[in-house]
């Protein structure tokens, strides 16, 4: 059956892209990852939408300001995770009507969603119901915009785009929201020293460790440039024979500030790395918005595998811990019914 359900970008927001996981396993013929910058959130907004984890199914990650999105299919159910203005406009001159994020809603043909600013965080997600079906391009439908590969055409959305849905209409079952919004955590980020610590002197080191830093305006989805005092090098000086780059990675080249690597980060750079941020802080960090402080804390490779395991096990929890959303505009009576609204009597 071919399915004609779609999308219309009726107003593009400021950076949008279609991203899923990523582009897994190509980085020694010099391809990027991409992928989303907060696998959190993604793969809360496609548990909420109804797609299994193992589907890797593409949605739609928003970057500061989102879309105003047309309706052209029989339904479709959406998710939104972040804390992203939006609302309904559910015909032609209806007022827009709130809808609220962190929960799943179905809308119906020529209705338009409109997503606005994104509150103190640079990301936010709308996943659909059987994903985005844009081509597969080694093996994932992730936008790689530096290069013009993948997602809609390898670039961000304008307006008049139309973004093929995997089915024409919504599953009949209830909506669903997160009982509670996900703990990213807060503090320092924490990183893994190297692997060129040797590059570094011991105060170029306690410098990284104990200095506050600024998000700088050149900041992306490659990576986050970082003000602040100086990084001293040792007589290894700030180069190195290229080699491969982790997500995280932090590179200080020559002037001696920090830049930490992120989704579309390059495959390998020739610049020293005094750390790499542990993967549990990774997606925090890819929420950070010019202007914004942070400091920067050294743990062990074992800590930080402690703390993924720990975070996977509570984005496992908060996925199994979903609950029927109340319905739009409406008290859920049977919510209501079952809670205990009397705490005494008075004789």
């Amino acid at each position: 059956m071919v399915v004609s359900a779609r999308l219309i970008v009726e107003r593009a927001g400021l950076f949008d892209t279609v991203q899923d996981r990523g582009r897994i396993g190509f980085q020694e013929l010099g391809m990027p990852t991409a992928g989303a910058m907060d696998r959190i959130a993604l793969a809360l907004a496609n548990a909420l939408a109804g797609n299994p984890l193992d589907a890797n199914a593409a949605a739609l990650e928003m970057g500061v300001l989102g879309p105003t999105l047309r309706v052209e299919a029989e339904s479709v159910r959406i998710a939104i995770v972040g804390p992203i203005e939006a609302s309904l406009i559910a015909s032609e001159g209806a007022a827009p009507k709130p809808l609220l994020a962190d929960r799943s809603h179905t809308l119906t043909r020529g209705q338009r969603l409109k997503l606005g600013g994104i509150d103190g965080v640079s990301t936010a997600y709308l996943a659909v119901e059987g994903g985005i079906a844009v081509p597969l391009f080694m093996g994932s439908r992730s936008t790689y915009t530096r290069a013009a590969l993948g997602g809609l055409e390898g670039r961000k959305l304008k307006e008049g785009d139309a973004l093929p849905l995997a089915h024409e209409a919504a599953g009949a079952r209830a909506e669903l929201a997160l009982a509670a919004p996900f703990d990213y955590g807060q503090g320092p980020i924490r990183v893994v020293i190297g692997p060129q610590a040797d590059h570094f002197t011991e105060a170029g080191h306690a410098t990284f460790t104990s200095s506050e830093y600024v998000v700088s305006k050149e900041a992306d989805r490659m990576g986050i440039r970082f003000e602040g005092p100086k990084i001293e090098h040792s007589a290894l000086g700030p180069d190195i024979v290229s080699d491969g780059i982790a997500p995280g990675a932090v590179q200080v080249p020559a002037a001696g500030l920090p830049i930490a690597l992120l989704a579309d980060r390059q495959t390998v750079g020739g610049y020293s790395k005094i750390a790499t941020i542990a993967s549990a802080d990774l997606p925090r960090t890819c929420r950070l918005l010019p202007g914004m402080r942070v400091h920067f804390t050294a743990i062990t490779v074992a800590e930080a595998e402690a703390l993924r395991r720990d975070q996977e096990r509570r984005l496992a929890a908060a996925i199994a811990g979903l609950k029927p959303a109340r319905p739009e505009g409406g008290i859920d009576m049977k919510a209501l019914y079952e809670e205990n609204l009397i705490d005494g009597v008075v004789l």
